[in-house]
C-alpha cells in the first residue's frame, strides 16, 4: 500500500494493528485484575475498600491529605464523625 487519497495507508494500518494488539492485552489484564479481586474477596477482604485503597495510593501524599481534610470538614459541617 502507499498513499491513498493523501493518507499513508501503511502507517495507518500499523497504528490500527498496534492499537488492536494493545486493546487485546488490556482485556487480558482486566481479566487478571478481576481474578485477583475474586481471590481477595475469597480471603475475606472487602473489595470496595481494597479499590478505595488502590485509588488513594495512586494519589500523591499532598492530594491524599487534602482529600481527607475536605472530607473531615464536610462531615463536621454535617455533624457526622468519621
Amino acid at each position: 500500500m502507499s498513499d491513498i487519497g493523501g493518507i499513508a495507508a501503511d502507517q495507518l494500518k500499523s497504528f490500527v494493528e498496534r492499537i488492536e494488539r494493545l486493546e487485546e492485552e488490556k482485556r487480558g489484564l482486566q481479566e487478571d485484575i478481576k481474578e485477583v479481586y475474586a481471590e481477595s474477596k475469597g480471603a475475606g477482604f472487602d473489595n470496595k475498600i481494597v479499590r478505595q485503597i488502590i485509588r488513594l495510593r495512586k494519589m500523591d501524599k499532598a492530594d491524599r491529605q487534602e482529600e481527607r481534610a475536605i472530607l473531615e470538614l464536610y462531615c463536621e459541617a454535617l455533624g457526622d464523625e468519621l
